[in-house]
């Protein structure tokens, strides 16, 4: 069976991993990005190299977004020469972003009433992830939808979770992240307790990470905090973003997150002191005494 078309918008850490891996699966692809330059090496691999999104989603029969926020994604899908303007009635339209609840539900009744089918598939993983065909696909949307993406999801991930409807995929996207920004925030405070405390922080390092507290996140900090090496994987600003999404989705539904706010107040401290753009395990950088 011919494998669909696909339109990757957003070259991005992550999906330029998807972009790679998609072509390496044989996909006819086209790609777009706001930056042109990021586009050449896949042009090279064989990529189509449209000049807007809407160009990208003519192409295509599947069209899938990877941007960093809810402002970008409604520009690439609804601003001047959009994606959702290209696509084809009947087209699946993909939002895998970490994106708000609210904008995915806005962006889903705009796909409807376009005629396409929508699906939000935000995913747990990294670049080496995306690119190793190794992602975690947190799906809402329509079964019939689901059905649909399958071939892309197979070739880009290892697990599809089928959440629910949509808003389902953002609600479980927001609720892991902001976990992992607590723990990020709660190992600054302890390290910075250990600097002051004069502990050997290395050995203080390998109790925490090899107890009860060492979490995935723990031990990835730990390791970029022993080699001072913060190149972004993920940029602590997005952090920032995913955790202030998380508390005003829980808002509208009533919960508060104060343990949530907290971290985000940590990295909006971070960011103000010019940690923005570095891994978001630069938070660690921030000092802690009063």
């Amino acid at each position: 069976m011919a494998k669909p078309s696909v339109a990757i918008l957003g070259l991005g850490i992550m999906g330029s991993g998807m972009a790679t891996r998609l072509l390496s699966a044989n996909f006819p692809l086209a790609v777009y990005n706001r930056n042109r330059e990021k586009s050449l090496p896949l042009a090279t691999a064989g990529a189509f190299v449209a000049a807007t999104p809407r160009e990208a989603a003519f192409r295509a029969q599947i069209v899938l977004s990877m941007v960093s926020e809810d402002a970008a994604s409604r520009d690439v899908w609804l601003g001047e020469a959009g994606a959702l303007s290209g696509a084809s009635p009947n087209s699946l339209l993909i939002e895998s972003s970490t994106l708000s609840v609210g904008w995915i539900k806005e962006l889903a009744s705009k796909a409807a009433e376009r005629g396409c089918q929508f699906l939000e598939a935000p995913v747990t993983g990294t670049k080496p992830h995306a690119a190793a065909g190794e992602l975690v696909f947190l799906v809402g949307g329509a079964a019939e939808a689901l059905d649909v993406a399958r071939s892309v999801f197979s070739a880009l991930g290892r697990d599809v979770i089928h959440l629910g409807p949509i808003g389902s995929g953002a609600l479980m996207k927001l609720i892991n992240n902001f976990l992992c920004g607590v723990q990020a925030a709660s190992f600054a405070e302890a390290l910075a307790l250990i600097d002051a405390g004069g502990l050997d922080r290395a050995k203080a390092m390998s109790i925490l990470t090899g107890g009860a507290p060492g979490s995935g996140i723990l031990k990835r900090m730990a390791e970029r905090a022993a080699a001072n090496d913060f190149t972004p994987v993920f940029a602590l600003r997005w952090m920032a973003k995913d955790l202030a999404y998380a508390i005003d989705g829980a808002s509208g539904k009533g919960v508060s997150l104060p343990l949530a706010a907290a971290a985000l107040s940590v990295f909006q401290q971070a960011i103000a002191s010019g940690h923005g753009e570095q891994d978001f395990s630069a938070v660690i950088k921030l000092p802690q005494r009063k």
